[in-house]
């Protein structure tokens, strides 16, 4: 099986089961509240109060997307089969990768419409439109990665779940907390946390240490899970 195949294979897994339209319906439903009521009672037409949720958001729906990924596999004893076949840990792990951002990925076009709505009835400045599309976008990347080793670490979907929701949970929030800490360690803690990285892309500042921040983060929980795949193969 190609990796290419192996990608077709999981996208058809996703879009075959039902919790690719739950987790996208509950999306939909609460990003619509959150627009429209930033639309209607604060009477503003812009996409900002929906962007500065979505790491909450994210922190919530990508755990329950990748949940799946290997510890469905385990469970129903298929992941013996799928370490054996003609592919390297690392094309496993970037089919998983690719099929679940674009899962994911997919729950940002509704949104779409609430763009459409905001330009007919205002005046949209499409730098932070831009920018928080594209912080969203490396948002999901990175909750997707930590989904992925999550999920490898145990045969339990909820399990996976509640770990990966866990980490992605304290990379959105635990920056609000840093007021309680000493001056002299909050400009470190605040590089750790993804909020404040996303929140200055969806202000239309693309900064490379910004871009960085949230490569890494994937391709270290892309490394880890990579590496608990080798552990699994030499048994």
């Amino acid at each position: 099986m190609t990796q290419k195949a192996m990608i077709k294979r999981e996208l058809g897994a996703y879009f075959s089961s039902p919790i690719a339209y739950i987790v996208g319906c509950l999306f939909l439903v609460l990003s619509g509240i959150l627009f429209f009521s930033t639309f209607f009672l604060a009477n503003r037409a812009d996409l900002r109060n929906l962007f500065s949720i979505l790491p909450v958001l994210f922190s919530f729906f990508i755990p329950a997307i990748t949940m799946k990924s290997f510890a469905e596999e385990r469970k129903i004893g298929s992941f013996e089969t799928l370490i054996t076949l003609p592919v390297t840990p690392t094309q496993i792990v970037m089919a998983k990768f690719v099929s679940s951002f674009l899962c994911a990925a997919a729950t940002l076009i509704p949104t779409i419409f609430y763009l459409i709505t905001a330009c007919m009835f205002g005046k949209i400045d499409m730098g932070p439109v831009i920018g928080g599309y594209l912080g969203a976008l490396f948002l999901i990347a990175s909750f997707t990665a930590i989904g992925l080793f999550s999920s490898s670490l145990t045969k339990y979907q909820l399990l996976a779940f509640f770990i990966s929701f866990i980490i992605c949970v304290i990379l959105a929030f635990a920056d609000a907390y840093l007021i309680l800490l000493p001056s002299q360690i909050v400009s470190f803690l605040s590089f750790i946390f993804a909020s404040s990285h996303f929140d200055s892309i969806a202000r239309g500042i693309i900064d490379t240490r910004d871009l960085l921040y949230f490569i890494s983060l994937t391709a270290i929980f892309l490394g880890l899970t990579v590496k608990v795949l080798k552990k699994d193969m030499r048994g």
